[in-house]
């Protein structure tokens, strides 16, 4: 390992049409070895192929389910047996709910299921990958969340009426919660922890005609927060570099 060498981690780059896909391919075009993460080291090692072809930075391929607590404990051991520290930990991987899901009827066991994804999973990784990202002169977490948990954006937000499902928006606002309360106990370290909307983004199938913009332009809100300067912000909710409201 090089001295500078810059370590990412990337989390839900299943898919080459998927932000982790782009903020994975950001990071790399940056000159950052990246560990591309998806639940079956198949998909893992497809996408990482795919970024290692453009000839920019380095895919490492990594099976990681953020659901389960051993395939998080065995990549932070990867880590630290490969590199010995973390310097960016992009927690991308989340689950979705029913468009037009309502609180009052919500069926529990699959809101539990996308908590556990997008909240209890994420919580799980910082947790995991913090020591490691000690270790680095300049670590960096961005959880990426949505407009869709906040009280203040006035497209997608809790507020607002918009039909986005209630137990992905709920577990968006917890995220952002939880972002505040890890950046405030890092706040002595060199750690800096921030929540990033990267827009409405073409992820699906018909986006675009529906005015969501390309996945490779959401990312770049993500790369910002990913390499901030030493007097960069933490504890913050950002979209493109700006501010947020909660």
């Amino acid at each position: 390992m090089a001295q500078n060498e810059i370590i990412a981690l990337v989390t839900g780059v299943g898919k080459e049409t998927g932000l982790g896909f782009a903020v994975s391919q950001a990071l790399m075009s940056q000159g950052m070895t990246v560990y591309v993460t998806a639940r079956t080291q198949g998909k893992a090692e497809k996408v990482a192929s795919l970024l290692n072809a453009a000839g920019m930075g380095t895919a490492v391929p990594m099976a990681l389910d953020i659901s389960d607590a051993n395939d998080i404990s065995v990549a932070a051991t990867k880590i630290d047996a490969e590199y010995g520290k973390l310097d960016v930990l992009i927690n991308n991987a989340a689950m979705t709910s029913p468009y037009g899901e309502l609180a009052a009827s919500a069926d529990m066991e699959e809101a539990r299921a996308v908590f556990d994804a997008t909240l209890f999973g994420t919580w799980a990784m910082c947790q995991a990958m913090l020591p490691l990202l000690r270790k680095s002169d300049a670590g960096r977490i961005v959880n990426v969340s949505s407009g869709a948990g906040s009280h203040g954006d006035p497209v997608f937000g809790l507020t607002t009426g918009n039909q986005m499902g209630t137990s992905y928006a709920v577990s968006k606002a917890a995220l952002n919660a939880l972002t505040v309360r890890l950046a405030l106990e890092e706040a002595e370290s060199t750690v800096k922890i921030n929540a990033v909307c990267p827009g409405f983004t073409a992820t699906f199938e018909g986006g675009e005609a529906m005015g969501a913009r390309p996945p490779h332009e959401s990312a770049t809100g993500v790369l910002w927060a990913a390499t901030l300067p030493e007097d960069g912000p933490t504890a913050g909710f950002f979209r493109d570099g700006e501010v947020l409201a909660w």
